[in-house]
């Protein structure tokens, strides 16, 4: 049995013990390599260790690869009924649920989002969710189809693809686990789970309730790993059969790469995005300006579909920015377990200082800083939230993706100028349109290039929509009956009960 690291919670004084071995065949293991490498844990708060955590080397990746290959050809795939599988899922939800305010304190602690965020929205949902593909599991249907009624028929099995890495990002640690683990699990695959090594603890933590809820040895697999060690080496894994990956469009690439060259593995990527607000001049401007505080500074910007290109209708611009302004100020960026904070830090130093180097770009560019743009003293990696105006679209913090609460905001005199500004750039995952004239929200919605458009909302998502991106940020759906596709394999059967053939022709 590996080390179990035993974490205060130091703002309810509360000890939370966690295994920090590698989940193996519901086992908590050691490294094979026996190596000294460690992961440290880091709360972004305080920038202290919170705890090391074993590091899994291509080694380890081998056995939790094994270990899945032998529970999908015994004990799961289609050794299990649906029943079976949503009797298990439903009982890990109702786990999750026994431990929410638990789960969500170690969440704060290792990724710094307040506690009621990750309490009553990620692990909300991700409870949800499970439920979900729960109700799934026991539906998993083909077709029958017409050949010749007098001879022959087909028909259709929606097999489990069989052993399935996935490769989750730090920005919500619980909720991509759900994502990525429920359809899976509900179709009948295996799972080898790489967290991100920024926000390993609540994998490790749901591992437990995985055994608990009485999943057999081997079906989900958590390894903690550096992405260029243990996510590569899932990628090109020859006994992977498909790989889900959420994070960047540059480590996507690698991924698609590293799965051409090995064994042509199934992809599902979900990267980057640039997602932008259309602010019309009809728009609920109040509302509008909520939602569009709501794109930037949600998880402060660290999320793939933040909003972070406003324009603006000429005619409503200097009153919208004066909304928007007054609500993005009243954000309050702090520690996750005050009650007052609706924000936290920025999860890494790496990525807080990749944030300023964006917002000085800014400033060198020409944009004009109207909110934030300065830096805090003290712990911690906070970061205000900022918001430019004066842009134009060559400059760097219009058209690449920051990860941080920082907003571009440019104005449009026409519906087609807004089109064109929200469509000009490489990625293609979210878009906001804000307007009350509702033939215009059907031609603008139809017209924006994304996988998914809100109209007079925006960021919200639902377990039976489907979510995923166009362009480069990447292939694929989760969320929805799209995401059971991903995880199946449609295998074709042609039945002849009549026709007689003739040999040689």
């Amino acid at each position: 049995m590996a080390h179990i690291a035993t974490i205060t919670i130091a703002a309810t004084n509360k000890q939370i013990p966690v295994p920090t071995g590698l989940f193996i065949n519901n086992e908590f293991v050691p490294s094979v390599e026996d190596s000294p490498e460690k992961i440290l844990a880091i709360n972004p708060a305080t920038e202290e260790v919170i705890c090391p955590v074993v590091s899994a080397s291509p080694r380890d990746i081998d056995v939790a690869v094994k270990a899945a290959r032998q529970a999908f050809q015994t004990t799961w795939g289609k050794n299990v009924t649906g029943f079976e599988r949503s009797r298990l899922i439903n009982k890990l939800a109702d786990l999750i649920e026994r431990d929410q305010q638990e789960l969500a304190e170690l969440e704060t602690l290792n990724n710094g989002k307040p506690v009621k965020i990750a309490r009553d929205f990620d692990i909300g949902d991700t409870i949800q969710c499970l439920r979900y593909y729960a109700g799934w599991a026991d539906k998993i249907i083909g077709q029958s189809l017409e050949v010749d009624n007098k001879t022959k028929l087909a028909f259709t099995r929606n097999d489990p693809i069989g052993v399935c890495g996935q490769i989750i990002p730090w920005n919500y640690p619980i909720n991509m686990w759900a994502w990525k683990v429920a359809p899976a699990l509900a179709v009948g695959c295996t799972i080898v789970m790489k967290p991100s090594e920024l926000t390993p603890l609540t994998a490790l933590k749901l591992s437990e309730l995985v055994r608990e809820a009485g999943f057999p040895p081997g079906v989900v697999n958590t390894v903690p790993s550096y992405g260029h060690v243990g996510g590569a080496a899932l990628a090109a894994h020859p006994d992977v059969d498909k790989v889900a990956f959420t994070g960047s469009t540059v480590t996507g690439r690698k991924i698609m790469e590293a799965a051409a060259k090995s064994n042509l593995k199934k992809v599902s990527l979900e990267l980057g995005g640039k997602s932008p607000h259309l602010i019309f001049e009809s728009a609920d401007l109040e509302q509008a300006a909520s939602w569009a505080a709501l794109g930037i500074c949600y998880n402060t910007g660290q999320d793939c579909t933040a909003g972070s290109r406003v324009y603006v209708q000429e005619p409503i611009y200097d009153r919208f920015i004066d909304l928007l302004t007054a609500k993005v100020k009243a954000t309050i960026m702090g520690d996750g377990f005050d009650e007052i904070s609706t924000g936290g830090p920025i999860i890494s130093k790496g990525q807080y200082d990749r944030v300023w180097a964006y917002i000085e770009a800014g400033k060198q560019e020409g944009a004009k800083p109207i909110l934030g743009g300065v830096k805090r003293t003290g712990k911690g990696f906070f970061v205000d939230p900022t918001i430019f105006t004066d842009i134009h679209r060559d400059m760097k913090i219009v058209k690449e993706e920051i990860f941080g609460p920082v907003l571009s905001v440019g104005k449009f005199k026409t519906e087609s100028e807004a089109i064109s500004l929200a469509n000009e750039t490489n990625y293609g995952l979210g878009a906001g349109v804000h307007s009350s004239d509702a033939n215009q929200c059907m031609r603008v919605s139809s017209s924006l290039e994304a996988g998914t458009v809100w109209v007079n909302q925006y960021n919200l998502l639902s377990n039976n929509v489907p979510f995923g991106g166009k362009k480069q940020s990447g292939i694929g759906r989760e969320l929805g009956s799209h995401a059971l596709a991903e995880y199946t394999s449609v295998k074709a059967v042609h039945w002849n009960f009549g026709e007689k053939v003739d040999w040689p022709l």
